[in-house]
C-alpha cells in the first residue's frame, strides 16, 4: 500500500512526463510514473509512429526505464492525460500484472485521483502460473 503522499507525487510525475510525449497522429499525450521499493520513480510517455502498430504506451516505456536501471520491483505506477481520465490499456494492463498482481495503479476518475491493484483492474490476467514457471 502506498501513502497518499506518494500517490500524489506519482501523479504529479506522470502529469510531467506526458509533457514529452511523441504523439504528432492522435495528439494525446499520456505520461506514467513507476514507484520502485526504495522510492525511487521512473517516467515514461507514449511514443507514436507512422505505423501506428508500433507505438508505444507511456505505462511501458516507464516500466522498460525502470528494468533497464535495474529494478526488478514495482510497486506503484500512476499514469495521466492532460484534460481527461485514462487508465492503462488492455495491453499495458497485462504488462503490469507480471510484475504482480498487488502493483497500484493510480489514475484520474472523474475528476479524482484514484489508487487500486492491477488485479481489480485486470482480474484474470496471464502470468507464469499459467505457464507453469
Amino acid at each position: 500500500m502506498i501513502t497518499e503522499s506518494q500517490i500524489h507525487e506519482l501523479f504529479e510525475s506522470a502529469k510531467l512526463a506526458s509533457r514529452n510525449s511523441h504523439s504528432p497522429y492522435s495528439r494525446f499525450a499520456v505520461g506514467a510514473a513507476v514507484l520502485t521499493p526504495d522510492g525511487r520513480i521512473y517516467l515514461g510517455t507514449n511514443v507514436e509512429n507512422a505505423s501506428y502498430g508500433l507505438t508505444i504506451c507511456a505505462e511501458r516505456v516507464a516500466i522498460c526505464s525502470a528494468v533497464t536501471a535495474g529494478a526488478k520491483n514495482i510497486v506503484a505506477i500512476a499514469v495521466s492525460a492532460k484534460n481527461a481520465s485514462v487508465t492503462p490499456c488492455g495491453a499495458c494492463r497485462q504488462f503490469i500484472a507480471e510484475f504482480g498482481n498487488d502493483v497500484e495503479v493510480v489514475y484520474s476518475r472523474g475528476g479524482q485521483v484514484v489508487c487500486e491493484p492491477i488485479s481489480v483492474l485486470l482480474p484474470s490476467f496471464f502470468s507464469r502460473r499459467e505457464l507453469g514457471i
